[in-house]
């Protein structure tokens, strides 16, 4: 199965930091945040990735080109003009498209632009920005045995996030930004069936948002389900979390993986 990651955000909460990167290079600890969700996967033996890159897209190129340098003991022999070098074993299981999903576009266009790339049944997909020591095995699992469209990952994070409203994980109510007390969110982590394409309208695919657009209609549809996930996620929104989020690396770097 191949893992969709949005990674074509400008980061707008978070300029300080981000102003020369995209949000999704914005790093925690030695490697940038969408290295550490590519990881999470990666443990599962999920190593087929799609990155939708946009805003400074080339960063995100120039990294996965250079990664084996950044990271591995090299030996140059330059009388035969040969290099080695030792990546981590599971880097070397890697697979990374990347995709020119547009400077400007929203979530949902990002989506679209890469059904080309998706073969198989199901899928997985994630946002470039958000960390969790996640269960993938177990999200699929759970994602398998509904038979729904879509799973998403619910998790309990800070008040300032919007709620989904479920009962029996059937998602009756997507509110990214509902005026009530705060219970379970989207945390992203979905497992996505082919067919949700059909929920993409023509008439605004250029400019409609996966979690505006797209996911109200999977809900109202009864085929969006909830895999609730009670141990550590976060997002990188905002200076404050990123700063967290590297004191937490330095603290606990097997939450990480």
């Amino acid at each position: 199965m191949k893992t969709i990651i949005l990674c074509g955000g400008k980061g707008l909460r978070i300029r300080d930091v981000s102003d020369s990167l995209p949000k999704p290079m914005i790093k925690i600890g030695k490697y940038p945040i969408v290295h550490h969700i590519m990881k999470i996967y990666s443990k599962y033996n999920f190593n087929k990735f799609i990155l939708c890159v946009g805003y400074k897209g080339e960063v995100i190129i120039n990294y996965f080109k250079d990664l084996p340098y950044i990271d591995s003991d090299i030996f140059f022999n330059y009388s035969k003009k040969k290099e080695t070098f030792e990546v981590e074993k599971y880097i070397k299981k890697w697979e990374v498209q990347i995709a020119q999903t547009g400077n400007d576009s929203n979530t949902g266009y990002r989506v679209f632009a890469v059904k080309k790339y998706i073969k198989e049944k199901n899928f997985f997909l994630t946002y470039g920005d958000g960390v969790g020591n996640i269960d993938i095995k177990k999200l699929l699992n759970f994602h398998f045995s509904h038979k729904k469209l879509v799973t998403l990952t619910a998790v309990r994070p800070p008040s300032r996030f919007g709620e989904i409203i479920t009962k029996n994980n059937l998602v009756l109510n997507f509110n990214e930004k509902p005026q009530v007390k705060i219970g379970r969110i989207n945390g992203g982590f979905f497992v996505c069936k082919k067919e949700i394409f059909d929920y993409f309208n023509k008439n605004d695919i250029e400019t409609c948002s996966f979690e505006h657009d797209i996911l109200p209609r999977i809900a109202k549809d009864k085929q969006l389900m909830s895999y609730d996930h009670k141990d550590f996620w976060m997002p990188m929104d905002t200076n404050r979390e990123y700063e967290v989020l590297n004191k937490l690396w330095k603290k606990s770097p097997k939450l990480f993986f």
